[in-house]
């Protein structure tokens, strides 16, 4: 399995360097990995003592981010090296201030692997939920070098719980410990004989709850809003896109209005989405030159400013869980208290199942169920007041994560 295992890393590199000039997002990748051995030698002496982070991409950086920042406050004369295998997560957090290096992590070789840990040489890795490469971990492992695996969520289909799983699963054992999300994931580990393990619980709960003490105001978008009723629809995919104009192009009679905040902020497809409405749209690159105040759907054309704008939420639709691109973050809406419609494909999220069953949640899968369960939430306030709350207790109770982790580690 080693074998086949290095064999397939190589021919990957090859791969992605074949496709790079026909797709961007591989070609960022691949452009970015060549430059990270470089990075590092400019940046880190031989001397300096550094800890290092690595996410799979965004969403994990920030699961991560809370115990990145009990560390980095601890830790405050160390080097801090941030790598990431996606280019959606080091392109938007290139610059993130719990780290002084930000960089693509090379693909897992046996070569790459010495390289990069003869120039970091971490005196503790952190990884966040997944992206487990045995070559690098194995190499940590045989330098006596410190890792955990904090909010790791496993599935018994995995290969590390198969009978032709050994390679995989000896990667998992050069973690000194995990902390997983639930009770399951603990069971998995241990059915394999791993025993330095805890339930933690999901650190997204720490981070989501830090937006609450945090400056949320937008004061373009409560010019927006004024007075009115708001549905937030965040990281939206086309095929939600549509249930929403629809929505909004039949329901003309609702004093509403409706925030999009798409995925993809492509020209072309953010374009097309405003054409589809038939009602006065404006776009977030445009707001200096409107009246906000008169128009009924804003779309916001730019990144980073979600979280806050689910502050001015009242409702939340949370995209993509129609297609199979993957639910993407419910608890920044659900920690304001406001009931979420999602799509029915959320199998692989547990916090959607928990939600929909304390009853904050609603899923969804066409156009009909669509529309029943936002007239409801929008006519109802006691029903869309009290979902919304369910919402908020649910993440109330599951704050703690980080606690667990920082005490393991006795700062």
């Amino acid at each position: 399995m080693s074998f086949l295992y290095n064999i397939t890393i190589q021919a990957s590199g090859l791969v992605l360097k074949g496709i790079a000039p026909f797709n961007e997002k591989i070609k960022k990748g691949v452009l970015g990995r060549k430059e990270t051995f470089s990075i590092l030698k400019q940046n880190i002496e031989k001397t300096d003592k550094t800890l290092w982070f690595h996410c799979a991409s965004l969403g994990e950086y920030e699961q991560g981010l809370p115990v990145f920042k009990a560390l980095r406050a601890h830790y405050k004369n160390h080097i801090i090296v941030l790598s990431f295998f996606s280019p959606s997560g080091y392109d938007i957090r290139k610059n993130s201030p719990i780290a002084d290096v930000v960089v693509y992590l090379p693909l897992d070789s046996k070569k790459n692997a010495v390289t990069f840990l003869n120039i970091v040489k971490p005196e503790l890795t952190v990884f966040v939920k997944y992206d487990i490469w045995p070559n690098i971990l194995t190499e940590l492992k045989n330098r006596g070098l410190r890792a955990i695996l904090i909010s790791a969520a496993f599935r018994k289909n995995q290969s590390y719980f198969k009978f032709y799983g050994h390679f995989f699963k000896k990667a998992l054992f050069a973690f000194e410990y995990i902390f997983t999300q639930n009770e399951s994931s603990k069971k998995l580990l241990e059915s394999i004989n791993y025993k330095n393990v805890s339930v933690s619980g999901d650190t997204r709960f720490d981070r989501v709850s830090s937006q609450l003490k945090l400056d949320n105001n937008l004061p373009f978008i409560q010019d927006f809003k004024d007075t009115k009723l708001c549905v937030v629809a965040g990281s939206t995919w086309p095929e939600g896109e549509r249930f929403l104009s629809n929505f909004i192009n039949t329901h003309n009679d609702l004093d509403v209005k409706y925030i999009i905040a798409p995925h993809n902020i492509k020209t072309g497809e953010i374009l097309n989405l405003k054409s589809s409405l038939h009602c006065k749209t404006v776009l977030y690159s445009e707001k200096s030159n409107n009246n906000l105040k008169e128009a009924k759907v804003f779309i916001v054309d730019t990144i980073g400013i979600l979280s806050k704008i689910y502050n001015y939420a009242n409702i939340a639709y949370v995209g993509g869980a129609l297609g199979n691109t993957g639910l993407h973050n419910t608890l920044e809406p659900a920690v304001f208290g406001i009931p979420i419609i999602i799509g029915n494909n959320h199998s692989k999220f547990p916090e959607a199942a928990s939600m929909i069953s304390h009853g904050g949640m609603f899923s969804i899968s066409n156009q009909t169920e669509f529309n029943n369960s936002l007239n409801k939430l929008i006519k109802n306030e006691t029903f869309r007041l009290q979902s919304g709350r369910k919402n908020l207790q649910y993440i109330k109770e599951n704050r703690g994560a980080v606690i667990q982790i920082v005490n393991y580690l006795r700062i």
